[in-house]
């Protein structure tokens, strides 16, 4: 029988995902000489190597590949292993790792914290932002339990939990306070601030819009909306935020802001998590929790 360990494979699973060896060991608060070690100790028990070395990155070999994929689907259940065991414990403890989309983060997460903590005296709150597609990612490989984002992402091993709904805002220039409310379908006229690609909320501003990248008349694509708005603040074009975004980003910004006529464009906030995570109730009630928050946002 093969002597495998857990820290081993977290070891390889760690080296596939940061692709150096320097990284990988950092990831893993150990030296590089003991992860290089684990490795090698792991492709003599593979019967032949796992990773092609070179001075600047780490490549997976073929049979790197198959255990990689192997060993994911082993940490996993690993980790559902050790959240069903913290069910029947009683008590909602331990480290829960929450991601959150870059367009949500600001404005809800701090709050989200703190009733969390209130909530779950004896829970360690692993807070991360980032896009919708890392989110997921990440979510499918735990390295999160939960996520928040825009509704739907259709991953079928996902669990997805609807939230709350909030509209889409149209920021202008102050100085076109007095002006009639354009039709979401004209912005593509308009100059147009957006986030750049890989934003969710970019690629929904489009859909709206009935507009894609290459038709709409984008000057300028930033990285936050705070630098959207200041933008439009300077008097350069108009751009869309959401809802929950309207009282933070505008208050020092010399902007109007106005509502689309119903229908007005919306988006559907929510928690996703695997389908295999055995905390079903809590996390449903941390669900409620978020959706508190928000309304009080």
């Amino acid at each position: 029988m093969i002597a495998l360990t857990l820290k081993q494979l977290r070891y390889f699973e760690a080296l596939a995902t940061h692709g150096h060896f320097g990284k990988a060991a950092e990831s893993c608060f150990i030296s590089q000489p003991a992860l290089s070690l684990q490795i090698k100790e792991l492709e003599t028990l593979m019967g032949g190597p796992l990773v092609e070395r070179s001075a600047r990155e780490v490549r997976l070999t073929a049979r790197g590949e198959d255990l990689l994929e192997h060993t994911r689907e082993i940490l996993q259940r690993v980790e559902d292993l050790s959240l069903f065991a913290q069910r029947h414990s009683g008590a909602f403890s331990g480290r829960l790792r929450i991601g959150v989309i870059p367009t949500v983060a600001p404005y809800l997460l701090p709050k989200l914290i703190k009733a969390l903590s209130t909530r779950f005296k004896d829970l360690v709150l692993e807070p991360k932002e980032a896009i919708t597609q890392t989110l997921l990612e990440q979510i499918l490989v735990s390295k999160l339990d939960i996520a928040i984002v825009a509704l739907p992402v259709s991953e079928p091993a996902l669990r997805e939990f609807a939230l709350f709904e909030e509209e889409f805002l149209l920021v202008r220039p102050e100085s076109d306070a007095f002006l009639p409310v354009p039709d979401i379908s004209d912005l593509p006229e308009i100059q147009l601030l957006l986030l750049e690609e890989g934003h969710c909320f970019r690629e929904q501003a489009l859909s709206f819009c009935n507009a894609s990248s290459r038709t709409a008349r984008t000057i300028m694509e930033c990285s936050s909306l705070s630098t959207l708005v200041q933008m439009v603040s300077s008097g350069i074009g108009v751009t869309l935020i959401p809802e929950m975004a309207e009282a933070f980003e505008t208050r020092s910004a010399n902007v109007s802001v106005s509502r689309f006529a119903k229908p007005a464009p919306s988006r559907t906030i929510g928690m996703i998590w695997r389908k295999t995570n055995p905390l079903v109730d809590q996390l449903m009630e941390i669900g409620a929790i978020v959706k508190k928050e928000a309304q009080s946002t």
